[in-house]
């Protein structure tokens, strides 16, 4: 072996064996009482803050969420002002003009050269059959999202929860829209869908608005996997729905 490489062996060994005495000595000043109490601290702060920074992340994404929204809803109020302008400049010559009623005009203003237009009767029509309401489910309001507890809600946000008490809503609204439907009306399919909500109704459920798991894929693109349970949890504490079990089945009451 050359002395260059015998030197440098020697160098490596030196420098392990100082690394060795380095790791003694922190973990010898790691069992002193005054020295183990400020790393007990600083422990404790790191905890506090990954629990600010975790905070901060689902902060950032709700206000990237309201973002979204609000370009959205200004996209569409551009295109309906665009609408209504184009509306008011093109208004079509064909349009009844407006006449006045001959008992609202003055003697003095009539000529008598010019026939006078009289209106002639509207057909009234028959009103519309009185359509029933289906009660749908309220949305979160911020201060109910921030009084949820925290280890309910976990990562879920704001808008998270809302989307699916809006789909909640489409699946109850077209559920009922088949219930209240003339039977004279329904196809195959859509009166076996009626069988099946008249079947799954009990005396707990009766004057109440309903829906299944069934419902939801039937009428949603939502999926009834863990993280829906989740957000079904969160909806009965906030006294949004109510569960009635039976028959092997669970009904989620809109409250």
């Amino acid at each position: 072996m050359a002395f260059s490489e015998l030197e440098q062996l020697c160098s490596h060994v030196n420098e392990k064996i100082g690394n060795i005495k380095k790791t003694l000595s922190l973990r010898s000043l790691g069992q002193e009482p005054t020295l183990k109490s400020i790393l007990n601290k600083i422990g404790d702060e790191i905890i506090v803050v990954n629990e600010l920074l975790n905070k901060f992340e689902l902060e950032i994404q709700y206000q990237e969420q309201i973002n979204t929204s609000l370009k959205e809803l200004y996209e569409s109020l551009e295109e309906d002002h665009k609408d209504v302008v184009h509306f008011k400049e093109n208004i079509p010559s064909h349009l009844p003009q407006v006449t006045v009623p001959q008992n609202l005009v003055k003697g003095s203003d009539l000529d008598p050269e010019e026939p006078v237009k009289v209106e002639e009767p509207v057909p009234t029509k028959k009103p519309p059959k009185e359509q029933r309401s289906v009660k749908e489910m309220l949305f979160i309001t911020i201060d109910e999202f921030n009084g949820i507890p925290a280890y309910m809600k976990s990562r879920l946000t704001y808008c998270q929860i809302n989307d699916v008490i809006k789909e909640i809503n489409k699946a109850v609204v077209s559920k009922y829209k088949i219930v209240h439907q003339p039977k004279t009306s329904m196809n195959s399919v859509t009166r076996n869908l009626y069988h099946r909500f008249i079947n799954e109704e009990t005396k707990d459920t009766k004057g109440h608005y309903f829906i299944v798991e069934a419902d939801i894929k039937e009428f949603t693109n939502l999926k009834a996997d863990k993280r829906f349970h989740v957000i079904l949890n969160i909806l009965r504490h906030c006294r949004r729905l109510s569960e009635v079990r039976g028959g092997g089945l669970t009904r989620y009451v809109i409250t």
